[in-house]
């Protein structure tokens, strides 16, 4: 497993930039980056499940997970346990043969009224470099739509 990590400076309160992070509404405009569409179900509370979906060539695809650590306004981890394949969550060995276990984590770090926000993320050879393009254009969206929020 490979660990990738980014971060970005934005000029707006923690709790904003979480808002913006993780509300439906933005989260559906911040991750276009990765595919549009994207969406999830489910809730950020600990615990939980959650979905994290988009339109794929045989109908919704994506990732079954479970929300590791919420801290709010501090920290999210999520653990991806699976996935969703036409439509129906297969967490079976071969599923996440590779993969299994793979968190992606975000930090929220309050820097003197601004907020920096890391994102770590494991991933595997395969989609090493899609990431590495992808994080920061969608980084750069999510920065935009939590400077703009008011």
């Amino acid at each position: 497993m490979i660990k990738l990590h980014f971060s970005i400076l934005i000029d707006a309160p923690r709790e904003r930039v979480w808002e913006t992070m993780l509300g439906d509404a933005t989260y559906r405009l911040w991750t276009t980056a990765f595919a549009p569409g994207s969406h999830y179900v489910g809730d950020w509370s600990e615990g939980s499940k959650i979905l994290f979906l988009g339109p794929g060539e045989k109908g919704v695809m994506g990732m079954v997970s479970r929300i590791a650590e919420s801290r709010r306004p501090e920290r999210v981890s999520i653990e991806h346990l699976g996935i969703v394949q036409d439509g129906k969550e297969d967490t079976s060995p071969e599923a996440v043969k590779g993969w299994a276990g793979a968190h992606e984590d975000y930090t929220f770090k309050e820097q003197g009224g601004a907020t920096e926000l890391l994102v770590d993320t494991d991933t595997t050879e395969e989609f090493k470099a899609m990431f590495e393009e992808t994080w920061p254009r969608a980084l750069k969206i999510f920065k935009e739509l939590a400077e703009s929020a008011k």
